[in-house]
């Protein structure tokens, strides 16, 4: 039975990748028990007992070959496995009519937000704050359903939404990282995008991907505005809300 593990290098992440250093003696004992015993021509066991299981501490570590680790040479992320495929209550039954409400409610115009290439969001303490309404704090949960994984400078890991102990929906979410200190807060920004994409699927602000709310909104709420870069003086369009002004380094040079 081969150990295997998550590592984390500059390339990016490459899972459960045999582990064949630094064997412990746990995971040997493992090992032994799996094959059974030496010359009876006994058949091994269909499990291993518990007692022979290394715990997550003794699982082996990868020698110190991984040079590019973004956390560093003794920095190693180490993350338990999680479970991926559970889908209790899924599809099982509507939710209350109160709770329905809730999610399919109409968005708020005010509470939308534009990026400056025209993409419509709302922010993830809005989803949090509709999920609480409706089901109450405690009452849904966003549980974890793969390790981290960093391709070139994008993390990303697999989450799934559950309310009132049901699978809901699952989703990968994702977020640049810009330098390796700030690998905790883009883990944050992970699970909220994994959270926004999950609340699709409860209908939660779904005229946010309806092409003629998108026109409407943009129409009445948002404007398109030639900006100059402050260091570079470079210049390109970009849009705003027409109650909010460009933040620094930008400077809007309206008629060029």
């Amino acid at each position: 039975m081969a150990l295997r593990l998550a590592t984390w290098t500059a390339r990016g992440v490459v899972t459960l990748r045999p582990a064949a250093v630094r064997t412990t003696a746990a995971a040997r004992a493992l090992a032994a028990a799996a094959a059974g015993p030496k010359g009876n021509g006994a058949a091994a066991p269909a499990r291993a007992s518990s007692a022979a299981r290394p715990s997550l501490a003794e699982v082996p570590v990868p020698a110190d070959d991984d040079a590019g680790n973004v956390f560093g040479k003794a920095g190693l992320l180490s993350e338990p496995p999680v479970e991926p495929y559970t889908f209790p209550g899924i599809s099982q039954e509507r939710f209350p009519d109160e709770i329905v409400d809730v999610l399919l409610a109409p968005v708020t115009a005010g509470d939308v937000e534009i990026k400056p290439d025209g993409l419509l969001y709302l922010p993830e303490i809005k989803y949090r704050r509709i999920l609480n309404k409706a089901f109450g704090p405690g009452g849904w949960a966003l549980m974890p359903r793969s390790q981290h994984h960093l391709q070139g400078d994008v993390l990303s890991r697999e989450y799934a939404l559950f309310a009132h102990g049901r699978f809901v929906s699952q989703a990968r979410g994702e977020q640049q990282v810009f330098e390796k200190s700030g690998i905790a807060t883009a883990s944050e920004g992970v699970k909220s995008n994994a959270l926004m994409r999950c609340c699709k699927d409860l209908g939660i602000a779904s005229e946010l991907w309806d092409p003629i709310y998108i026109q409407q909104w943009k129409a009445k709420f948002a404007v398109e505005r030639w900006v100059e870069h402050s260091r570079t003086k470079a210049k390109s369009r970009m849009w705003r809300r027409i109650d909010r002004k460009f933040d620094y380094p930008y400077v809007e040079r309206d008629g060029q």
